[in-house]
């Protein structure tokens, strides 16, 4: 096992994907000469060339579109957007015309294409540009949405996301990019096949008084909760979502039918999010096994502030979930550090 990067994990793993077939291009703003603005395309366009390394103009509904029509004919692009927030320009491209031609056609065209892009806070990017607007994408049938926490993750998420015949939206946390993690010897070659099913949760750490249940930036926090929380003796298990869309609802049933009692954590606003969804498969899934209501701990329903201090205030954090937790397992009788 080797320990690299988030950002090394995609950056491989693309290129590895652009050698295996040819119909893998990439196109978006500035992923060329300039190599990416998190350097995920970095020397992409010296190898590859400007066939299949598209630079184009500051006009998101435009290459998206573009990048749409090349998939219905048999090409497989990878959009990358600068940041999620600007996938607001493309919205009606993304929603109305990638996620929707397979099912209007009768399934005449599929639209193989990926659409990679970086959302969330705690950068000082303000309030336009901090964003975790998944939520918006995750209600449309026809996308499917994926949110991998780890570089392991990235790595084979992104390859399924590539080989996947349906729109894809892979959404990287911008306070991801440089975390670390083990990936497995060879994720970066050519012929690699470890792919990764789309629509899997999985729980990455066994525990028995409480489920907490966390995508992308937060499953890797979740983890440092339970970790937090074990010196303390309570036993936290930890259920990545890893797929917003399809969405496993059976894995984290089973594990709350199994504590008892579960919070989810999400870097969004708590309306109308992500965790409601969760709350009320959880509800509907596993009621009769719940020993307390399901907590759900977000960020702040404010536009995000710029000021370091109010920004990091803003956000879920190791102490407000180490919280929730608490106190939902003294609501039960159950004991607490």
């Amino acid at each position: 096992m080797s320990v690299i990067t988030y950002r090394q994990a995609l950056r491989d793993t693309l290129r590895a994907e652009m050698l295996r077939d040819e119909n893998v291009f990439v196109i978006g703003e500035e992923i060329g000469v300039f190599e990416g603005s998190y350097k995920i395309t970095e020397g992409l366009l010296k190898e590859f060339g400007p066939r299949r390394v598209k630079d184009t103009p500051i006009a998101e509904e435009g290459f998206v579109g573009a990048a749409i029509g090349a998939a219905m004919l048999g090409l497989r692009p990878v959009v990358e957007l600068m940041t999620i927030n600007f996938s607001l320009i493309a919205i009606d491209q993304i929603i109305n015309h990638a996620a929707k031609i397979y099912g209007m056609f009768g399934g005449q065209t599929s639209v193989p294409m990926v659409i990679r892009t970086p959302g969330g806070g705690g950068q000082q990017l303000g309030a336009t540009h901090s964003q975790n607007i998944e939520l918006f994408y995750s209600f449309i049938p026809g996308l499917k949405v994926l949110a991998p926490s780890t570089p392991a993750e990235a790595s084979s998420m992104l390859r399924a996301a590539i080989r996947d015949d349906d729109p894809v939206l892979f959404l990287e946390n911008l306070g991801l990019y440089n975390s670390k993690g083990e990936v497995p010897e060879g994720y970066a070659e050519a012929d690699n096949d470890d792919v990764a099913t789309i629509g899997r949760a999985a729980v990455t750490r066994e525990g028995s008084d409480i489920t907490l249940i966390g995508y992308s930036r937060m499953a890797m926090v979740a983890n440092q909760v339970a970790e937090k929380l074990a010196q303390e003796d309570i036993s936290v298990e930890v259920v990545d979502l890893r797929s917003l869309r399809p969405l496993d609802r059976q894995t984290f049933v089973d594990s709350v039918k199994k504590t008892g009692a579960a919070v989810i954590c999400e870097d969004d606003w708590l309306t109308y999010g992500i965790g409601a969804e969760i709350a009320a498969s959880i509800q509907e899934g596993a009621f009769d096994y719940l020993d307390a209501p399901v907590r759900r701990v977000a960020m702040a329903e404010v536009p995000m502030p710029y000021a370091k201090p109010l920004e990091t205030a803003a956000l879920p954090s190791v102490e407000s979930i180490s919280t929730a937790i608490k106190e939902t397992l003294s609501a039960v009788g159950k004991r607490v550090g």
